[in-house]
């Protein structure tokens, strides 16, 4: 992920494509600025023969918010939305992210469900579909549980919700609590990364620079890969590491390195599903 602040990642897009590959992964994902750039230069065409060739199946898009809004702040989002919408065909993108960032102007929550099953219903028409993601800075919508409410609320097919530990956690969500909380059905994504119990520096800060690869924080990683998967998601799962010492690495030795983190992880909730099974 490229630092807080800049819109762009300074590795070019073939180097990191190639090097989610080698390190075994098999989903890719992309910011709109980054989206544009490509576009501009190497052309979504060759963006998706590097991924095929790579043997990329997931692609995630993000991210769009202001989509409630009027004015020029629409008019900015809806040419995000279309950039985002036109690529998720050439790419074949099982979702798009999208949030409710606090700009300060004031929204009603009835209006941003309104707003969001329209969004959801034109991602259907462009075959693509649209996944919630909150945050402590959204509109209305900043815990987990108030997350699974709203998408449950709007109940649109097209539009879910992405569960993200690094907010779950933020939020004070149990994770025990996440099969009661969500049908399957609604869970479009996951993400996990790890953290730590006490916020270092703005909440802003402390999400794009402070986490840490998934077991060697606070968060109880495999406790939350099996709760999710007791709601019964079989989608894909995404590592979403962003961090100050992250970024200064080599980009194979990041991505290996969060590799190595997760797979341990699960590994551990496949004994807590078998210490389960058992009692």
């Amino acid at each position: 992920m490229p630092a807080r602040g800049s819109d762009l990642s300074p590795v070019p897009i073939r180097e990191r494509i190639e090097a989610v590959a080698r390190t075994g992964y098999t989903g890719f994902g992309l910011t709109r600025p980054d989206l544009v750039a490509a576009r501009e230069t190497v052309g979504l065409g060759e963006v998706a023969t590097m991924l095929a060739d790579n043997g990329i199946t997931h692609v995630q898009l993000e991210w769009i918010t202001n989509w409630w809004t009027t004015g020029g702040a629409r008019a900015a989002s809806d040419e995000v939305r279309r950039d985002l919408f036109d690529a998720a065909p050439v790419f074949g993108v099982d979702n798009i992210k999208v949030g409710a960032d606090d700009d300060g102007v004031p929204v009603s929550r009835d209006l941003l469900c309104e707003q969001f099953d329209a969004l959801a219903s034109d991602g259907a028409a462009a075959g693509v579909k649209v996944a919630f993601e909150n945050t402590p800075f959204s509109h209305h919508v900043k815990t987990t549980e108030q997350a699974a409410q709203f998408v449950q609320d709007v109940d649109n097919p097209n539009g879910g919700l992405i569960l993200d530990i690094w907010h779950a956690f933020r939020g004070g969500t149990d994770y025990d609590s996440l099969p009661q909380l969500v049908p399957s059905r609604f869970v479009f994504g996951v993400e996990l990364d790890d953290g730590w119990s006490t916020v270092r520096g703005t909440d802003l800060e402390d999400t794009f620079d402070n986490r840490v690869p998934c077991g060697e924080g606070e968060f109880d990683v495999p406790k939350f890969i099996h709760a999710v998967r007791r709601i019964g998601f079989d989608g894909p799962w995404g590592v979403e590491h962003m961090s100050q010492e992250f970024r200064q690495l080599p980009v194979v030795d990041a991505l290996t390195r969060a590799r190595d983190g997760v797979l341990q992880c699960f590994a551990r909730a496949d004994g807590l599903a078998a210490n389960r099974d058992n009692t």
